[in-house]
């Protein structure tokens, strides 16, 4: 396995990837979520590509424009289609002898990939895919006023505060009330992106993170319930523990192999 820096373009940009090289015949093209470079958070995705090409399977992951070492403005996910199609057009490129792709992609990563309806790749990977028609929705979903209250009360620091009056108990029970009598509905992200999704006819694997609020509130925000989903309990967003990362990588690895 060899790792190499790939500059390409994109609309008159200069956007910059990495490719974890491999023989197999089947490629991994990572789209990074938020505003994080291709490194991913404390370089989880770094680590995950090496993993991942020492298993046989080449990865290109990329930085979009105006994040990282690529140019540009940030336009954010919403607009990203023309950063990710150079980048597939790249990765081809690079690796000549991959002949089905699979696109990973992590938060508004794995929205940006079903609202481009997979881009002509052969499966998606979409782990705690981003629903919120908003960036503050996130704290107001009953899902996630849910997993706040009940990890308050599962946590021995906060139950001491309750206990000496620095939490109202008053305050979690309100809080749960209101999770428990509204009712959530479908964002018009989450139909967007269902929508587009359906027009894929490649193979998705859903992946959540149990402690994930972006992943509790996709259950309500996504309309679609055929896909593939798999849940990890206990993990974060960024499946950062060790078994977390293995169940991740797993994950990723085996749909890999059922492409090549």
């Amino acid at each position: 396995m060899t790792r190499q820096h790939v500059p390409f373009s994109c609309l008159a940009e200069s956007l910059v990837g990495t490719l974890d090289d491999a023989e197999g015949s089947a490629g991994l093209l990572v789209v990074s979520g938020g505003n994080a470079a291709r490194n991913g958070a404390f370089s989880g995705l770094s680590r995950l590509s090496a993993q991942v090409a020492a298993a046989g399977f080449p990865v290109f992951r990329f930085d979009r424009r105006g994040v990282g070492d690529s140019s540009g403005e940030n336009l954010g996910f919403r607009a990203s289609a023309p950063d990710v199609e150079a980048a597939i057009a790249r990765f081809r490129q690079q690796c000549p002898q991959v002949r089905r792709f699979v696109g990973f992609g992590n938060c508004d990563g794995a929205a940006a990939l079903m609202l481009g309806r997979g881009f002509g790749m052969d499966a998606l990977v979409l782990a705690n895919p981003w629903t919120f028609d908003d960036e503050a929705s996130d704290e107001t979903t009953p899902e996630a006023i849910r997993a706040r209250s009940l990890e308050k009360l599962r946590n021995p620091r906060e139950i001491a505060r309750l206990i000496t009056g620095k939490v109202s108990l008053g305050g979690v029970a309100r809080s749960l009330k209101r999770a428990a009598t509204t009712r959530p509905s479908t964002t018009i992200l989450g139909e967007t992106m269902a929508s587009s999704l359906a027009e894929f006819d490649g193979d998705v694997r859903i992946l959540l993170a149990s402690r994930d609020r972006t992943a509790q509130a996709f259950k309500a925000n996504f309309p679609i319930s055929d896909q593939t989903v798999h849940e990890c309990t206990g993990a974060d967003h960024a499946f950062s523990d060790p078994e977390h990362s293995d169940w991740l990588r797993h994950h990723i690895i085996e749909v890999l192999n059922d492409q090549a």
